[in-house]
């Protein structure tokens, strides 16, 4: 008997357990890790049946456990970084020119008889309230024409467009510009007489001096046309599009570059707008210089 038996009987314990040969051979567990597994996988757990690919399998990143389940669809909302989107220098909608009579197109009319013309408008009501008639001012044979909504209250009184700290701030950003008012360009209104109060035109009035601007591009033959103001951009191009929607954009009139910009006297009631006007002026040069080359 071992040492080991002995202490045991000595200590009053029976005696050591001894498996019997090839008890571990055949327990259930053994007999299970020893089967070759067969080709049916077990079914698995509801919660697993929703698991990652092999290749997502990974632990998840701290990131991936915070971000909402919106996340992708936000990202992939986003818009572009302001550096890759393309600023909006050119493109170029068109609009059909305003005619005096539908598809009939102005007599040519000599400067000087134009002139006398528009002294002389009794086309609409308001030759019953002006002071005068407002034909526009500068070369012209100049390569730029600058186009406004109608005269105001110092206009009617002198007879000149873009008059008083309107005109003062045109001449100014003008020159600024490297342009000469009365040598560079030549200013013009929509409509020749002004609307009592500085109301805004009606469609009649507008129609009744259309004829006459027509004639004035015809024989200026600009290069570029700048429209100032919200109405004379409107009327010129045929929309209902605010300044913010026009700005920024080469459009065409009469076949000619057209660019949007602010109006002076609207300008003096809001100054930050000098900003973006001075831009349109930019874009105005910008595409001029392009169209002389």
């Amino acid at each position: 008997m071992s040492r080991a038996s002995l202490q045991q009987q000595e200590m009053g314990l029976g005696p050591a357990w001894q498996p019997r040969a090839g008890w571990f051979e055949q327990h259930p567990a053994q007999l299970l890790r020893q089967s070759p597994q067969t080709d049916a996988a077990p079914a698995e757990p509801p919660v697993l049946a929703i698991s990652a690919s092999p290749s997502e399998s990974r632990p998840p990143h701290r990131a991936e456990l915070t971000a909402p389940p919106e996340a992708p669809q936000i990202a992939a909302q986003a818009p572009a970084p302001a550096s890759s989107i393309p600023e909006p220098v050119e493109s170029t909608p068109t609009a059909e020119p305003l005619r005096t009579e539908a598809g009939a197109e102005p007599a040519p009319v000599d400067w000087p008889l134009l002139q006398r013309k528009v002294a002389d408008c009794h086309d609409c009501r308001l030759c019953e309230t002006r002071t005068q008639t407002v034909f526009g001012r500068g070369n012209p044979q100049a390569r730029w024409m600058l186009i406004g909504e109608a005269p105001g209250e110092n206009e009617d009184r002198q007879g000149l467009p873009f008059v008083g700290r309107a005109g003062q701030l045109l001449d100014n950003m003008l020159s600024a510009a490297g342009l000469d008012r009365d040598r560079d360009v030549y200013i013009a209104n929509v409509l020749k007489c002004r609307p009592p109060g500085n109301r805004n035109p009606a469609p009649d009035e507008i129609a009744a001096c259309n004829g006459y601007l027509l004639q004035q591009i015809r024989h200026i033959q600009p290069t570029l046309i700048i429209a100032l103001g919200r109405f004379a951009a409107q009327t010129l191009l045929e929309t209902e599009d605010s300044i913010g929607r026009l700005r920024g954009k080469v459009h065409r009139y009469q076949g000619v570059p057209l660019v949007v910009s602010y109006h002076p006297a609207y300008l003096l009631r809001n100054q930050p707008d000098k900003a973006k006007a001075w831009q349109d002026l930019l874009l105005a040069r910008k595409i001029f210089r392009q169209a002389e080359s």
